[in-house]
């Protein structure tokens, strides 16, 4: 029974969230400030964590910062707005995916299993994948820069393990959203580019002009070896 972390500071729907999950066969907490979600998390062990932006006091900008600082687990960011800021953000944030209220409970579980199916690195053998000072080590779900390991959320992690499984091609942002984040007719492309994005600054030499991880105008990325 995956533990599921709900942050939302308004009381019916956080109760209505917990009761939706606890349906699904989750076991479920809540809390309702940024405050408490660090206190709770640091005291327990959570799979993922649900957060909403329009927090009291701590904002879930910030709440997703500091729990990313400790944790790879998988978080959602949840907001009642959908324009590009406020999502762009919340991922550059750390999280891994967000969803708009009001959402339907079904697409909501929906979205939770499939990052909790892929939140463990995706062993692909072995062998350790290379290009340029950087190796990925998919067994162990390690990244390393000249030695140096590199801190990488999961999905950052499985971005970058399906990339190297597939030198030189194009993989388009459907195939990235159906591999990495197991979604298909509901995934937004932009969690792939701020993902991107974010791996980047990681592995990049100079980030600006990446040597590595392309982006292919019109058809998605590649990485070149």
């Amino acid at each position: 029974m995956s533990r599921i972390l709900i942050v939302e500071d308004d009381e019916r729907i956080r109760s209505s969230m917990r009761l939706a999950l606890e349906d699904e066969g989750y076991e479920v907490e809540d809390v309702g400030s940024g405050e408490e979600a660090v206190s709770r998390f640091t005291e327990d062990p959570f799979e993922l964590a649900l957060i909403d932006l329009m927090l009291p006091g701590i904002d879930g900008f910030e709440t997703c910062r500091t729990l990313r600082r400790q944790s790879t687990v998988p978080i959602i960011m949840v907001t009642a707005r959908s324009d590009t800021h406020d999502v762009v953000a919340g991922l550059e944030a750390g999280a891994d995916d967000y969803v708009t209220k009001p959402f339907v409970s079904k697409e909501l579980a929906a979205r939770i299993r499939a990052l909790l199916r892929r939140s463990r690195p995706n062993a692909a053998g072995e062998s350790v994948l290379t290009f340029g000072d950087v190796e990925i080590a998919p067994d162990a779900g390690v990244v390393r820069r000249s030695g140096v390991e590199i801190h990488c959320t999961r999905t950052e992690f499985r971005l970058l393990s399906e990339l190297a499984d597939h030198p030189g091609k194009v993989l388009s942002r459907e195939h990235l959203l159906e591999r990495v984040w197991g979604y298909d007719y509901f995934g937004d492309g932009r969690l792939v580019d701020v993902h991107v994005r974010r791996l980047r600054t990681k592995i990049e030499p100079d980030p600006a002009n990446p040597r590595f991880i392309l982006t292919v105008r019109g058809m998605g990325y590649k990485l070149a070896v």
